[in-house]
């Protein structure tokens, strides 16, 4: 069989996943016996998975995740935080996410809020969801900022249309007016259109008073909390727990 020749066909026509196989299945001795049709379903197979995997980390990539190592398997629900293992569990499976439903994650610092809403994130990447992260306080700069360069347009049909946006770290500042503004126009578009993932530290019933203007407030928070699921945890914090663990161990 010319080996060499198939291999540079496989690569140029970027069939990389069938390339590995055929290497791996030429350096086996049981494939002798397989047959044309099994051969050719081994490397489809391979090149299928090789495909889904790539796809998946470009969408982590371009989630731009604060914790891009976040797995769902990961997650410690024996910490006293309070949350509800059955309702996360059930948020892992994403359809609320094809349901285009919000999730409002709120708790005291430490408690792990990024992480989790980073667990799933990686979970709906999995599931070929377009997911983006971006930190609050740090939007409103950039958004800021687009406005007076002219990439206010491209930055906000990203923020847009991908199908998940997580937007952690809420408040506690107040808002002002532009921030305001901004804030109405991303969740009016996105608004049955996409899923919205809030974290804070603060509890929900002072979210309108961080939007200050009232009619802006309940505009903004009717369109993300009306049709939201709601995790809100408690305890101390785990960067605590976990630093003492690690002196108790030092010290016995």
């Amino acid at each position: 069989m010319l080996t060499h020749p198939t291999l540079d066909q496989l690569k140029e026509l970027k069939l990389d996943g069938m390339a590995e196989a055929f290497t791996e299945l030429e350096a086996q001795d049981g494939t002798a016996a397989l047959n044309h049709a099994e051969w050719l379903a081994l490397l489809i197979d391979r090149e299928t998975s090789s495909r889904a995997t790539k796809r998946f980390q470009t969408r982590m990539r371009s989630a731009k995740l604060r914790h891009a190592g976040a797995a769902p398997e990961d997650v410690d629900y024996r910490a006293r935080r309070n949350l509800d293992k059955a309702l996360f569990q059930k948020l892992l499976t994403g359809k609320w996410i094809k349901q285009r439903r919000n999730l409002m994650l709120t708790g005291p610092c430490g408690t792990g809020k990024t992480w989790l809403a980073c667990a799933l994130a990686q979970a709906a990447c999995r599931d070929g969801v377009t997911v983006l992260y971006k930190r609050l306080p740090r939007l409103f700069d950039e958004l800021e900022l687009a406005h007076g360069d002219g990439r206010f347009p491209r930055l906000f049909r990203s923020l847009t249309k991908v199908d998940l946006l997580i937007l952690d770290d809420w408040g506690p500042e107040r808002l002002n007016a532009s921030q305001r503004r901004d804030l109405m126009e991303i969740v009016e578009d996105r608004y049955d259109a996409g899923s919205t993932l809030i974290t804070s530290q603060l509890p929900l019933d002072t979210w309108h008073d961080v939007i200050g203007e009232p009619t802006f407030a309940d505009a903004i928070l009717d369109r993300l909390v009306h049709n939201a699921y709601r995790i809100g945890l408690d305890g101390q914090s785990m960067r605590k727990t976990r630093t003492k663990n690690i002196d108790e161990e030092v010290v016995n």
